[in-house]
């Protein structure tokens, strides 16, 4: 069996590849794994060190909008797990053109590929944004698609590009949505390890708002497993999505991290709430569940606390990314959950 994952080096792309080659996902054993990405700021080789040397693996840089590239990495593919993408909210908010090249036009150039290459699945992984905001109860799968950043509405393109590559070519795709990841090996612009790595530094934090803005979090190991369950068995042209169970307002979170690193709430900024930053969301991942089997399996406590503990002791992973990457304006610490990079 022959894999291809696009941004496979970023957080949660590196995650599913890490976790294939380490014999995580049985009905993948001994599966010849393709990473496409392009290395843009949010992605490191370094995300894919532990399983470097495994004879399965091969990486190739690149951007997922080069045709000609894409149809020779395409060739032979049995399954395509599409996790490249922007996806952090800020920086689409001060530029969109990126997510719409990236997110839109590169998905597109994936699935002429893989139409021309007869692969046998593609899952194409999204987020919960492009629902938008809910305030109460929970979206399920065929709620109407209403997203409020240019990076969820680039998002929201790419799901229907998808899904009209099954229906118009019979391309056999599923999408996947997931609701707020955290874990290791994520980038430090986002909400968890850009606290984290502050207060361990001993910076203060930028809470948006009041800090009452809800989200559902999902730990990495969790979405990458309802990924292989849609890559096995999910139904072509289906949306599964993907949560966590467990919702906080970011001011519940904020108070999780400062206990978590021994810090009180001196070490938290107030700042401007985000343009049009949604209030909630949340999932409704009964589909998933019933359907294929799935159920997160881990407890949110334990998980924050094993993240925690690896920033502290993985210094060497998070500092050169803090130093090279060209920060946002001050306070906007993004809560947006999808693929890593290229």
């Amino acid at each position: 069996m022959r894999v291809l994952v696009t941004g496979g080096a970023g957080f949660i792309g590196s995650h599913y590849v890490r976790q294939l080659l380490d014999g995580a996902y049985p009905a993948f054993a001994g599966a010849e794994v393709t990473v496409l990405d392009k290395l843009t700021y949010a992605a490191s080789e370094e995300s894919l060190r532990p399983v470097a040397d495994r004879p399965g693996l091969r990486f190739v840089r690149g951007d997922i909008r080069d045709p000609a590239l894409v149809a020779e990495v395409m060739d032979g593919a049995d399954i395509v797990v599409h996790f490249a993408a922007e996806s952090h909210v800020d920086r689409s908010i001060a530029g969109a053109s990126d997510f719409v090249l990236t997110n839109v036009v590169g998905t597109n150039t994936l699935l002429n590929a893989a139409v021309a290459a007869g692969v046998s699945k593609f899952v194409h992984v999204s987020t919960d944004e492009v629902y938008g905001s809910i305030e109460d109860g929970s979206w399920p799968e065929e709620h109407p698609l209403d997203p409020n950043s240019p990076y969820s509405a680039s998002k929201a393109g790419s799901d229907l590009l998808a899904r009209a590559y099954h229906r118009t070519h019979g391309l056999p795709v599923c999408v996947t949505r997931c609701s707020n990841n955290y874990g290791p090996y994520q980038h430090p612009e986002k909400m968890i390890p850009l606290f984290v790595t502050n207060l361990l530094d001993g910076r203060q934090v930028p809470l948006y708002g009041d800090g009452g803005n809800v989200r559902d979090w999902l730990h990495v190991t969790d979405h990458c497993r309802g990924i292989q369950l849609v890559a096995e068995s999910g139904s072509p042209g289906e949306v599964y999505n993907i949560g966590g169970g467990t919702e906080l307002t970011n001011r519940e979170l904020t108070g999780k991290l400062l206990e978590a690193v021994g810090a009180d709430w001196s070490m938290v900024c107030p700042v401007p709430d985000r343009k049009g930053h949604d209030r909630r969301y949340s999932v409704d991942h009964g589909k998933i569940a019933s359907e294929l089997g799935y159920a997160p399996g881990v407890d949110f406590g334990e998980g924050l606390a094993e993240t925690v503990r690896w920033y502290r002791d993985n210094r060497q992973w998070w500092e050169p990314l803090k130093a090279s990457t060209t920060p946002t304006p001050p306070g906007q610490a993004s809560t947006a959950r999808t693929a890593g990079a290229s």
